[in-house]
């Protein structure tokens, strides 16, 4: 659809109070431009430009930045989409972003950590030792 066509299919429903979620947002103007229309979530899809060879998460972080900045008054949530690890998480996190989507796969990535493996692992026998002892 053209712009005019989506800024329609926003803006309508918005106006009768239904939550809008502008996807596929790859650019600030596009983002600004859904938020005054009355989008309630705007969706960079971050992994999609690591997919080209674009910082997904420089994106996200320009239009969190932009939107709050502009501030449209009107609670605009930014959903970073498409994650495609527990880095994506970490970093829309602590830059702002309200919510992140990922696929199962990453999110169980999200739980992992060597340290915990380790430090479970070393627990383990030590409980071992004692239950010896």
């Amino acid at each position: 659809p053209t712009w005019g066509e989506g800024r329609a299919a926003t803006t309508a429903p918005a106006e009768e109070g239904i939550p809008v979620n502008m996807r596929l947002c790859f650019s600030v103007p596009r983002a600004i431009m859904a938020a005054r229309a009355g989008a309630r979530y705007i969706s960079p899809f971050v992994g999609r430009f690591d997919d080209i060879a674009e910082d997904g998460i420089s994106q996200l972080a320009d239009v969190v930045a932009a939107v709050n900045n502009y501030d449209c008054g009107q609670g605009v949530g930014i959903i970073a989409a498409a994650g495609r690890g527990a880095n994506h998480v970490t970093q829309a996190a602590l830059m702002g972003a309200d919510i992140a989507t990922v696929p199962f796969a990453a999110l169980k990535k999200c739980v992992q950590h060597p340290l915990t493996d380790r430090g479970l692992d070393a627990f383990m026998k030590d409980w071992e030792k004692v239950q010896q002892a």
